[in-house]
């Protein structure tokens, strides 16, 4: 049976017997991926380590009929420690790697890969606000998917703005012709940063009030989870994670 190689990102893993994992991954080449770990839940294990999540890995796989197998594994990036020790990185990393395991094969692309260890990075460096680095990872996210959010035109009629109302379901900022009664209110300073977070302008995003961050973080969830249709869990730990300033 054939072999390949690939770069992946660990999104997670399942128990399987007595010593084998299924690990769930998002590759550089080949979308996501589910494969059998054989004995990596042994001490004497050559590679269990590397194949943890948020850890970066070059691995060899075999294919089988159903499911891989995981011949070998070098690491790439050893994230998972710096993350797993502070508890909004980990929450944060959490929320991507769900939000990564969500998407569909024919959106697993390369982009979306480099996108996910860039994301993964940054949070095990401490450089911004764990909460900011998941808020631009969603909007990046789902930009490269096609459901990149309106936030200068209206999103329904394309009337040029500046508009001060978002509408997860119609893709973004409204107009005041097409926004809905109750619909939420946005104040002009919380749509520059979500600007910002799109474009990694991380000197504005650092710069944030706490209250346009706050906002910001609630529309950006409730858009991702729209369109994901099914809600990412972790976001409600995330949402109640204390805050780490920028190291």
């Amino acid at each position: 049976m054939p072999t390949y190689r690939d770069e992946v990102v660990v999104l997670r893993t399942h128990k399987l017997g007595e010593a084998d994992r299924i690990v769930t991954m998002l590759s550089r080449r080949h979308g996501k991926l589910r494969a059998v770990a054989k004995g990596v839940r042994r001490t004497t294990s050559r590679f269990g380590a590397r194949l943890e999540p948020f850890m970066v890995a070059d691995v060899q796989l075999y294919q089988g009929r159903s499911l891989d197998i995981v011949q070998q594994a070098e690491s790439l990036g050893s994230y998972g420690a710096q993350i797993a020790v502070h508890y909004d990185r980990y929450t944060a990393a959490h929320a991507m790697v769900e939000a990564a395991d969500r998407l569909n094969e024919a959106e697993a692309t390369p982009q979306q890969y480099l996108l996910l260890v860039g994301g993964l990075r940054a949070l095990s460096r401490g450089e911004h606000v764990a909460r900011a680095v998941l808020d631009s990872y969603l909007l990046r996210a789902m930009a490269l998917s096609g459901w990149a959010p309106g936030l200068t035109e209206c999103a329904r009629c394309g009337r040029s703005g500046p508009h001060d109302t978002f509408v997860a379901q119609l893709g973004g900022m409204i107009c005041g012709d097409c926004a809905p009664t109750g619909a939420a209110r946005v104040a002009a300073p919380t749509v520059m940063l979500m600007h910002s977070l799109m474009a990694g302008e991380w000197d504005d995003v650092d710069a944030a009030s706490p209250a346009s961050s706050a906002a910001a973080s609630g529309l950006i969830a409730a858009y991702a989870q729209w369109h994901l249709e099914r809600g990412i869990r972790s976001l409600s730990h995330v949402s109640a994670a204390p805050q780490e300033g920028r190291r």
